[in-house]
């Protein structure tokens, strides 16, 4: 059984194996939530002993949120409305946050970690950024992973995808019960990826915006044969 240490830092959460590790994951928590929200994740996925991974847990930095009426909360990006997510975007905010995790990237890389091992995982907010960062970003990485997430301006985002991820492995996933990022949204990104010819594992599952107990071992199935 792997085991691993934990550090805390303003920046992030990093839960590291005790043993060298094969790859690294950078997941990105959702609205409101801070880098605490998915560490539990860890233990859940029940990685073989043959796949330790590094654990980073970045945090949003607090933004006024205007559909929540200005409330300040840790976030990726700005939410105008909740009716049409996919509209009227934070592109500003979107582009800083991208930038941020570029830089845990960067961060991984000088651990010695190759961009080909470097997963980058999202809830939600988390899943958008995590999915214009892997389709963008200028070196070859392992995969993505967008869980009830959704993608603005699908269409232009994949087609200007870098040619290192071109191919990227991606996986997609939704609860068909949401009622804060509809299921259709999610649905149309994976129909868009699907049409750019990228290899996307979509899964449903009867369930709210959350994350259930057969999802989480879907993800490490897909892990396992990405990383093998």
């Amino acid at each position: 059984m792997i085991t691993y240490t934990q550090t805390t830092s303003p920046a992030a959460i990093e839960i590291i194996p005790t043993v060298p590790s094969v790859g690294s994951m950078i997941w990105l928590h959702g609205l409101g939530a801070n880098g605490r929200d998915f560490a539990s994740i860890v233990q859940q996925l029940h990685l073989p002993d043959t796949l330790p991974l590094r654990f980073i847990f970045p945090n949003a930095p607090f933004k006024n949120i205007t559909v929540n009426n200005g409330a300040r909360m840790r976030a990726w990006f700005d939410i105008n409305s909740m009716n049409h997510l996919e509209r009227r975007i934070d592109h500003e905010g979107i582009a800083d946050s991208v930038k941020s995790v570029n830089e845990f990237i960067e961060n991984e890389k000088n651990n010695g970690v190759l961009t080909e091992k470097i997963f980058i995982g999202g809830f939600s907010q988390g899943a958008v950024i995590a999915l214009e960062t892997a389709l963008h970003y200028p070196s070859p990485l392992g995969g993505a992973i967008a869980l009830s997430g959704f993608l603005p301006n699908a269409d232009k985002i994949i087609q200007s995808r870098s040619s290192a991820n071109k191919n990227i492995p991606i996986f997609l996933a939704h609860g068909t019960e949401d009622d804060i990022v509809p299921y259709m949204l999610g649905q149309t990104v994976a129909v868009a990826l699907q049409e750019n010819n990228l290899p996307v594992a979509w899964h449903s599952y009867p369930m709210p915006h959350s994350v259930c107990k057969q999802e989480i071992q879907d993800i490490t199935a897909w892990l396992i044969k990405q990383i093998e």
